[in-house]
C-alpha cells in the first residue's frame, strides 16, 4: 500500500513538473476591478474545465494568475515575472490598450512569447506573436453608426474621449464612417482617464447642436461624465448616447437613469439567447455569484474565446512548440462560445464572430439588432522574420 501511495505521488509530481503554464493578467484591483475580477473567474473556470477533460496533451494546465491593478507599470512587472520566473507557455490579459502595450514589451518584444489579448480595441495590432479575440472597429463602428443614423435621423456627433490610443483610433474611424454617411463631427475632446469635471464639455455638447454623443471616456471618468450629461438634459432633449464597450458590468456601476437609452455594440450580451450562451452564463453565475458578471465589454467573452481557441490550436499542433501552435491558431475555430461560434481569420490574427447592438432599458441591455457574423477586416500579419525586418527598418 505504501508503495502504491509513493507511486501515485511520483506520478502527481511528474504531472506537476510537466504542467502547461498559462499566464493571465487581470485587473483585480483598481478602477477596473469590477471587470478584472470577472476575467480572473473566467480564466479559473476554463482552465478547470480543460483539466477536468484531461488537460492538454495529457498534461495538467496550471493557471498563473496575476493582478494588473489597473496600473500599466504593474502589468508590465507582472508580465516580466510570468515570462522570466514562472516560464509560462502563453500569456493572456489586459483591458486598456495601454495595458496591452505594457504587457507586450516584456512578454512579446523581449520574451518572444505568444500573447492573446481578449478585449475589444482599436485594431491594427500586427505583431506575429499576438492574437486578438475581441471586436475591432470594423465589427462595431462600421455596422453601428449607419444603423443608428438610419434609425434616428441623427447626423451631428460629439466625441468626448479618454486620452490614450483606443479613443484616438476609434474616433478616426467614427469620423470616416459618419462623414461617409452624410453626417458631421461637431466636437472632439480628450481627457485624462481619471478626469471628473465635464461641465464645460456638456455645455459645448448642448451649444453644438450634437444629436449623438459617441463616448470613449472610460472608467473611472465615464461615471461622472454620464451623470453630468444626464443632468444637462441631453437625452431628455432627444439626444442619443453611444458607448460601444458598455456592458452589464458597467451598467451596474451607474444609476439606471444616467444610461437609459444608451446604445452599445459587442460580441456578447447576457440576453443572447442561444442555448450554449445561456448555459455558460448559468454555470458562471453558479460558480461565481456576486457583482463580477460575465460580460462582453469587460473582456470575459474574449478571454473565454481566446482560451478555447488556444486549446484547440494546442490539440491540433500536438505539442507546445510555439511556431506550431501559432500555425494552428491562425485558423482555429470553436463551434460554441459566448455569443456564438468564432474563428480566427487566417493571416489576420483577429476573430470572425457574431455581433450585436444593444440598448440600455430599465436597468438591462436589450438586443435591438443581431448583426450576424462580421469579419474583423484587419490587415494580414507579417511573418516573424518579415516583422523583424520591418521593425529594424523603423
Amino acid at each position: 500500500m505504501n508503495r502504491a501511495i509513493r507511486l501515485r505521488h511520483m506520478r502527481e509530481n511528474v504531472m506537476k513538473e510537466s504542467s502547461i503554464k498559462v499566464g493571465v493578467i487581470a485587473e483585480q484591483t483598481g478602477p477596473l476591478s469590477f471587470m478584472g475580477v470577472a476575467n480572473a473567474n473566467v480564466a479559473k473556470m476554463v482552465i478547470n474545465d480543460l483539466n477536468a477533460s484531461g488537460g492538454l496533451l495529457g498534461r495538467e494546465i496550471e493557471l498563473c494568475l496575476e493582478d494588473g491593478a489597473t496600473i500599466d507599470s504593474v502589468a508590465e512587472a507582472k508580465a516580466t515575472k510570468l515570462v522570466a520566473h514562472d516560464k509560462v507557455d502563453v500569456m493572456f490579459g489586459g483591458i486598456y490598450s495601454s495595458t496591452r502595450q505594457a504587457i507586450k514589451g516584456p512578454a512579446v518584444v523581449k520574451g518572444k512569447k505568444l500573447y492573446i489579448y481578449p478585449e475589444q480595441y482599436e485594431g491594427q495590432e500586427r505583431d506575429p506573436l499576438i492574437f486578438c479575440t475581441g471586436p475591432v472597429p470594423a465589427q462595431q463602428v462600421d455596422p453601428l453608426i449607419p444603423w443608428l443614423m438610419q434609425q434616428t435621423g441623427a447626423k451631428k456627433f460629439y466625441l468626448p474621449s479618454a486620452d490614450y490610443i483606443w479613443p484616438h483610433a476609434m474616433n478616426k474611424k467614427v469620423r470616416q464612417v459618419v462623414t461617409a454617411n452624410g453626417g458631421a463631427i461637431v466636437g472632439e475632446e480628450y481627457f485624462p482617464l481619471e478626469h471628473t469635471d465635464y461641465r464645460q464639455t456638456v455645455e459645448k455638447i448642448a451649444s453644438s447642436g450634437a444629436e449623438v454623443v459617441f463616448n470613449t471616456t472610460v472608467p473611472p471618468g465615464v461615471t461622472p461624465f454620464l451623470e453630468q450629461l444626464y443632468d444637462s438634459g441631453f437625452t431628455k432633449r432627444g439626444g442619443q448616447i453611444v458607448c460601444t464597450y458598455f456592458d452589464e458590468n458597467l451598467l451596474s456601476q451607474v444609476p439606471q437613469a444616467h444610461a437609459e437609452g444608451l446604445y452599445s455594440c459587442l460580441d456578447y450580451y447576457q440576453s443572447v439567447n442561444d442555448p450554449f450562451s445561456q448555459k455558460l452564463l448559468g454555470r458562471y453565475n453558479k460558480l461565481y455569484p456576486g457583482s463580477a458578471q460575465f460580460t462582453g465589454g469587460s473582456a470575459c467573452s474574449g478571454l473565454y474565446r481566446g482560451l478555447q481557441l488556444w486549446a484547440a490550436a494546442v490539440k491540433e499542433a500536438g505539442s507546445l512548440k510555439q511556431d506550431d501552435v501559432i500555425k494552428a491558431l491562425d485558423h482555429a475555430k470553436i463551434a460554441e462560445g459566448p455569443g456564438g461560434p468564432a474563428e480566427v481569420v487566417p493571416g489576420q490574427h483577429h476573430v470572425r464572430m457574431n455581433m450585436y447592438i444593444a440598448q440600455a432599458s430599465n436597468g438591462s441591455l436589450k438586443i435591438v439588432k443581431n448583426l450576424g457574423v462580421i469579419d474583423p477586416k484587419e490587415a494580414n500579419v507579417p511573418g516573424v522574420s518579415e516583422f523583424a525586418r520591418m521593425s529594424a527598418a523603423g
